[in-house]
């Protein structure tokens, strides 16, 4: 941690980031009791609204917030809102992705979507096609969230069998933590087809953030995005989309990128070559429904 960045870090316990938590959990549960008597729409709504929010906590949780304590961090998380991915598998995969070097590798990024292109080649026409429209801002919407399911839990089921230690105990956890988000839509008037589709669209625009963030190129830097919104959606990812600074910086709570990021603009910047975009509406124009990237790795074949 640079000298210029110590004063954004917290000295104590986050306070505001653990009333976020609680706030996101009550939202669900009113979400879930008080909504469905008015519409059953605006119920999945923001059953949506409060999974992609308890998924960005739990990305802070994972980085340290809101306390020093790890298993504390990782109690609060305990609820998987979102119904896919197990903490621990989320931690160590994510963590794994802060390797900068690795980013956007086929191999060795768990959290890239390029494919290695000798492997792209062999694929059925099919699937191709699957990928290709999921490489579009309205194709990862609507069908990332269940193509990276599959991709994931195949991958996990892979290195279960191969011995790999933690993945069947943290899909046990996953598995006691979803046993309990399950018996509360039970008791709730909201059916659970409804809490399904809520947590589905919470992915779903968590897919907004991650369709861009990172791109294919020569150096690690100039591989992460800076979007420069301030609107409902920079609120809903904690701010996470001024992603180099977080990736130079992943200690600093989330409240504390907007300031960094301002202070040091033309440093950041100048580390990601300038990728940056105003807002999210710009890439809705852009790519909702054209693909940014090619799904193949452009610049594999040079050695990235």
């Amino acid at each position: 941690m640079s000298e210029s960045c110590r004063g954004y870090m917290p000295r104590s316990a986050e306070w505001g980031t653990l009333a976020l938590i609680l706030a996101c959990y009550g939202g669900w549960l009113a979400a879930l009791w008080l909504l469905p008597g008015i519409s059953l729409a605006l119920t999945v709504l923001a059953l949506g609204v409060m999974a992609a929010l308890h998924s960005s906590l739990t990305h802070e949780a994972l980085h340290g917030h809101p306390f020093r304590s790890r298993w504390l961090n990782e109690a609060l998380m305990f609820f998987p809102l979102s119904m896919a991915v197990p903490y621990g598998r989320f931690r160590d995969t994510h963590l794994a992705h802060h390797e900068d070097e690795a980013l956007t590798d086929p191999y060795d990024d768990p959290e890239s979507n390029f494919q290695d292109p000798a492997v792209w080649s062999r694929l059925p026409g099919w699937r191709k096609a699957l990928l290709r429209v999921n490489n579009t801002l309205l194709g990862r919407m609507v069908l990332g969230p269940l193509v990276g399911q599959i991709c994931f839990m195949a991958g996990d089921w892979r290195l279960a069998r191969q011995g790999e230690p933690g993945i069947v105990r943290d899909w046990i956890l996953h598995g006691l933590g979803l046993s309990a988000v399950i018996w509360l839509v039970w008791q709730s008037p909201t059916p659970l087809w409804a809490a399904v589709a809520g947590a589905y669209m919470g992915l779903g625009l968590l897919k907004i953030r991650t369709f861009l963030e990172h791109r294919a190129h020569e150096t690690a830097g100039g591989r992460t995005v800076v979007i420069e919104d301030k609107g409902p959606l920079a609120f809903l990812f904690l701010n996470n989309n001024l992603h180099i600074v977080h990736h130079m910086h992943p200690g600093v709570p989330w409240y504390a990128l907007p300031q960094l990021y301002q202070a040091r603009k033309a440093d950041f910047l100048k580390a990601n070559g300038g990728y940056i975009y105003r807002n999210y509406l710009q890439i809705f124009r852009n790519y909702l429904l054209r693909a940014k990237d090619p799904v193949p790795h452009p610049l594999w074949q040079q050695g990235e």
